[in-house]
C-alpha cells in the first residue's frame, strides 16, 4: 500500500476545523504551535482566539508589555513559551520590520523557536520540503513501521526526519505533515488505537507483530522532585494583602504569588508560625494564622510536584502596598493561585 497516499486521503475526510489551518500567514501558524506545545489543542484553543483578538499582528504583540502578554497566557502553563513568545515578537517587529523569515534555517534561530516548530512554521507557511517530527509523528511511523528506535534519544529525532522526508511528496510537504501530525492525534493515539477502523492497518508491521502497545519505545523520565510551597495570605483591616513577583529563573518566572515559604517537607501549624516570624516579611502585629487545609493541593509540572498549601493571616492595620482584590485580580499568576483568588477570598 502507499502510505502517504492513504494518510493524505484520510486526512482529507477526517480532518479537525482547526482556525490555523485557514491560514499561511507565519505569525498566526507560529502562535498556534507555540501554545500548543504540551498542550491539548482544546486547552489552547481559547487562548489563540484571545491573543489573536488582543493582538492581531506581531507589531501589537511586541508593542504589549511582559505582564499582559503574561496575564493573557494565565493558565496555560509553561511560561517561558509566553516571554520567549513576547521577545520573539519584538525582534521580528523591530529588526525584522514585521517580516517572519521564510525558511527553516532562519527561523530556527528564533527565540523559543525549536526543530518542530521551525519546521511546521516553514512548511505549512511557505511549503518549504522539510519534514514535522512531533510525538505523533514519532508514534505513526514507529509503529508502521516496527522501529524500536528509543525517542528519548537525541539521535531519535534524525532518524524518524529522514525517513519522514522520503515520504513526503515535494510538491505538497504542508499537506503530508498536517496529515502525519493528525493522524496520530485522533488515529493511531498512544493508548488502545482502533487498529480495525485504520486506514494503514494492511500495511502496519506493529498491528502484524501484536507490538501495537509497545512503540514507540521512549526510556523512563526521571523521578518527579518533589517541593512544598506555603503560601501567606495576608489580610489587614480592609481585607487587602500583598503579592511578589517571582524574579528568580525557573517556574512562573515574573509571575506574581503571594509571599511564599518553601519548605522541605509538609510543615505544621507550630513551625509554620515559627518560619513566619522568622522571615518577618511585614511590620504589622499578627492577629490570627489559620491554616486552609481544604484547598491544600498537588500541583504536577513536567519534573516536579508542587505540594502547595495556603495559610491565612490576619494582621491589624494596613499593610504597606497592599492590594483590593479588584487590583489584585489583574496580575498574571500561577493558575493554581489565580484559582485560589477567585474561589476562596477574602
Amino acid at each position: 500500500m502507499n502510505l502517504t497516499k492513504s494518510l493524505i486521503a484520510w486526512y482529507l475526510q477526517n480532518k479537525r476545523d482547526l482556525p490555523w489551518r485557514h491560514t499561511i500567514n507565519p505569525y498566526h501558524i507560529w502562535l498556534s504551535e507555540i501554545m500548543l506545545q504540551q498542550t491539548r489543542v482544546a486547552q489552547g484553543m481559547p487562548y489563540y482566539f484571545a491573543f489573536t483578538s488582543a493582538f492581531p499582528t506581531v507589531f501589537d504583540l511586541a508593542n504589549a508589555s511582559e505582564e499582559q502578554v503574561l496575564k493573557l497566557w494565565q493558565g496555560l502553563g509553561y511560561y517561558s513559551r509566553a516571554r520567549n513568545l513576547h521577545q520573539t515578537a519584538q525582534y521580528v517587529a523591530f529588526e525584522l520590520d514585521g517580516i517572519f523569515p521564510n525558511n527553516y534555517n532562519d527561523l530556527i534561530k528564533l527565540k523559543g523557536i525549536g526543530d518542530y516548530t521551525a519546521a511546521a512554521i516553514a512548511s505549512f507557511s511557505f511549503n518549504e520540503n522539510v519534514p514535522v517530527v512531533d510525538g505523533n509523528v514519532f508514534r505513526v511511523l514507529s509503529r508502521y513501521f516496527d522501529i524500536e528506535t528509543d525517542i528519548a534519544n537525541a539521535s531519535a529525532k534524525k532518524e524518524f526526519a529522514a525517513l519522514a522526508y522520503e515520504l513526503m511528496p515535494k510538491d505538497n510537504p504542508a499537506i503530508f505533515n498536517q496529515a502525519m501530525m493528525e493522524f496520530g492525534a485522533i488515529q493511531c493515539v498512544p493508548k488502545n488505537p482502533d487498529c480495525s477502523i485504520c486506514v494503514l492497518n494492511s500495511g502496519c508491521l506493529a498491528l502484524k507483530l501484536n507490538k501495537v502497545n509497545q512503540l514507540p519505545v521512549k526510556s523512563k523520565k526521571a523521578k518527579a522532585k518533589n517541593r512544598f510551597f506555603n503560601y501567606v495570605i495576608f489580610s489587614d483591616a480592609n481585607e487587602n494583602s500583598i503579592i511578589q513577583k517571582r524574579s528568580d529563573k525557573g517556574i512562573w518566572h515574573n509571575l506574581y504569588e503571594f509571599p511564599l515559604i518553601e519548605s522541605e517537607n509538609e510543615i505544621d501549624f507550630d513551625v509554620f508560625s515559627d518560619e513566619l516570624l522568622r522571615r518577618n516579611f511585614i511590620q504589622n502585629p499578627i492577629t490570627s494564622i489559620s491554616e486552609l487545609n481544604e484547598i491544600s493541593q498537588i500541583h504536577k509540572l513536567t519534573h516536579q510536584h508542587l505540594h502547595i498549601k495556603f495559610w491565612k493571616v490576619n494582621v491589624t492595620e494596613t499593610l504597606e502596598n497592599a492590594l483590593e482584590i479588584e487590583t489584585l485580580k489583574t496580575f498574571p499568576f500561577p493558575i493554581v493561585i489565580f484559582n485560589f483568588i477567585e474561589k476562596h477570598w477574602p
